[in-house]
């Protein structure tokens, strides 16, 4: 039976990587995908057939080919669980984004992490006490800036932050059941509030895990973009000649069984922002905060010293400048929200 599995399975994903071969070369691969799925197996088989009997070219169709076709197929549809990596160099990790905690318009606190470690989780607990104190009514978290890992427990330990004492946050699944983790909340929350988290398509790994359970336990609204969907613990093999293999182990599962890879998280709210755009927004806010980045200068009016100028600065300031100025669009949602959720809170 288990090599009647294997070998229907090796069909079914030599037909998906022969197939793109017979379409027009924009088919969009998930509309592959979903034709391929929507087949019985009786016309996969059909289909596999017909391939190995008519396709012009048999040297595609031999044993090493089809071998290399099944990698490729399991890569592509097990994406981005797995992965082919060197193993003997790894990629130079990207600059870290510092940790930066910020009082916005005196109606939000904004909390980047950068990372999920112990230092950053004694920076964030003396921002929320000073939020705290303050009673500013909402809390932003941006986890754009937050690099990639599996960094499961220091997520569980700030989510802990916000989440009721006692709520299971999340499970580490693995293939046996036996080896299942449970993470759940132990400490009282040190904020509650209005909870918004930020995120966009490099966000992965544990800050994915952090930003579902903090919907789901703490019902933070999430603005930004899909998330990475790669929710996981890889483990890497070597395959030789300094080439690995890098493979999902083990997965963040949400309370109520709900997967976060491959599918990622989806917002709420649903912003984008060019990646180039967020990076100069990072690098300016590490000396000037992200303040600017959010709000707009006043208009300027005419006054005395205008008149006096024989200028008009209304009119100057009308003018398409050189280049406009940067901002935070995603940002700029969230406070638009805080604003409105705030409106109602007061007169409900």
């Amino acid at each position: 039976m288990l090599r009647m599995a294997f070998y229907g399975a090796t069909r079914l994903l030599f037909y998906l990587l022969a197939i793109p071969l017979l379409l027009p070369a924009d088919e969009p691969p998930a509309s592959l995908r979903e034709e391929v799925n929507r087949l019985e197996p009786a016309q996969i088989d059909k289909a596999v057939e017909a391939i190995k009997t008519n396709f012009l070219s048999q040297q595609s169709l031999d044993d090493p080919s089809k071998q290399k076709a099944l990698l490729e197929g399991l890569i592509r549809r097990l994406a981005p669980g797995v992965e082919i990596c060197s193993s003997e160099k790894p990629a130079a990790a990207p600059e870290p984004v510092p940790f930066l905690a910020e009082i916005l318009d005196d109606r939000a606190g904004y909390l980047r992490p950068g990372n999920l470690d112990a230092a950053t989780l004694g920076q964030i607990d003396s921002s929320l006490a000073s939020f705290t104190n303050k009673n500013l009514p909402a809390v932003i978290v941006d986890l754009r800036a937050v690099a990639g890992g599996s960094g499961f427990d220091a997520a569980a330990d700030f989510a802990r932050r916000f989440c009721p004492n006692g709520k299971m946050l999340f499970t580490i699944q693995k293939p046996s059941a036996k080896q299942e983790r449970i993470l759940t909340s132990n400490q009282n929350p040190a904020y509650q509030g209005i909870l918004i988290v930020l995120t966009d398509a490099n966000t992965s790994g544990a800050a994915e895990a952090l930003a579902a359970t903090l919907r789901f336990n703490a019902h933070a609204m999430i603005i930004g973009s899909d998330t990475a969907g790669e929710a996981v613990e890889f483990a890497e093999f070597p395959l030789g000649g300094g080439k690995g293999l890098r493979v999902a182990v083990s997965q963040a599962v949400l309370p109520d069984n709900s997967p976060i890879f491959p599918l990622g998280v989806r917002p709420d709210v649903a912003v984008s922002l060019p990646t180039g755009d967020l990076a100069k927004i990072f690098a300016a806010s590490r000396k000037q905060g992200v303040s600017e980045f959010v709000f707009d200068s006043a208009r300027p009016r005419m006054n005395e010293a205008a008149l006096v100028a024989n200028t008009n600065p209304e009119i100057e300031s009308t003018r398409d400048p050189e280049e406009p100025p940067l901002r935070d669009t995603v940002l700029q949602r969230a406070m638009d929200l805080v604003t409105a959720i705030s409106f109602y809170n007061k007169h409900k």
